[in-house]
């Protein structure tokens, strides 16, 4: 029998999912807002649009390679960081944490100034002789500002997992003649395998649902699902469609969720 606390959570959770798929299958007419029917016409719309089709495997796309990239990127960090003395280690962790504490907004500005035609990358090239860079609006800023944004809950999951495994194991794989590499592949690498499967996810959700980021550095050129769908309800007040994209996302969200889950569980058990 379930808790009353968990029944409130439930009903919390599931009546706006309830109401935001309602709002789904209505019909949107200029003029008139929204028009109460049962249609799947805004779905179809979805999956048969070649523009929207384009920025639901943009959105994607964008995921996996901001997640390969946060895992490349913060598993060292975090094996640094879970390996470090004591005040090494609380130093590493505040400047992991630090940039937690700036909106996304304000970091993806920071971006903006550093990629602008006279930001800093383009000085240091220009330093160097190099021809200046086109970098703002491109796929390239919005992943790095992404994987800024990502990098530090990704380094913060594989820590806390990188912690609990005995260092003792890849010393003694080191006796036996291992190089670090290959203690670090034959050992660690396994064991860490279940906080790489959640860091993963975790990264993975953030990018599809990535809204400030994707909207200051990547332009009106370059849509992800989530500027797509604040267009769609705040400037064109399709609401239905909205929803539907909304929906859709949420559908990513818990699929990446359960997928995590069952790899997470296959790779405990092994």
């Amino acid at each position: 029998m379930l808790a009353p606390a968990t029944i409130v959570v439930l009903a919390v959770l599931a009546l706006p999912l309830v109401l935001m798929f309602r709002y789904s299958l209505n019909r949107f007419e200029p003029g008139r807002f929204m028009v109460d029917a049962l249609t799947f016409e805004n779905y179809v719309k979805l999956v048969s649009d070649r523009y929207y089709l384009g920025v639901l495997r943009t959105t994607v796309l964008m995921a996996l390679a901001v997640t390969v990239a946060c895992l490349a990127l913060g598993f060292p960090l975090a094996l640094a960081v879970a390996r470090a003395a004591p005040r090494t280690k609380a130093v590493l962790i505040v400047l992991v944490v630090v940039p937690l504490f700036c909106g996304n907004a304000v970091r993806a500005a920071g971006w903006m100034v550093a990629f602008g035609q006279k930001g800093l990358v383009n000085t240091l090239l220009d330093g160097v002789g190099l021809a200046p860079a086109t970098l703002m609006y491109t796929p390239w800023a919005v992943l790095v500002g992404i994987v800024s944004v990502n990098l530090p809950f990704v380094t913060l999951t594989l820590q806390s997992v990188i912690e609990g495994i005995d260092a003792a194991l890849g010393e003694a794989a080191a006796s036996l003649g291992a190089t670090p590499f290959t203690a670090w592949r034959l050992v660690t690498l396994p064991l860490a395998l279940p906080g790489l499967l959640a860091a993963g996810a975790l990264s993975f959700i953030l990018t599809m649902n990535a809204y400030a980021t994707p909207l200051l550095l990547g332009g009106p050129r370059f849509q992800m699902i989530g500027p797509t769908l604040a267009t769609e309800i705040l400037n064109q007040a399709n609401w239905p469609f909205g929803a539907s994209l909304a929906f859709v996302l949420i559908a990513f969200t818990l699929a990446a969720t359960a997928l995590a889950n069952v790899l997470i569980a296959r790779a405990v058990v092994r």
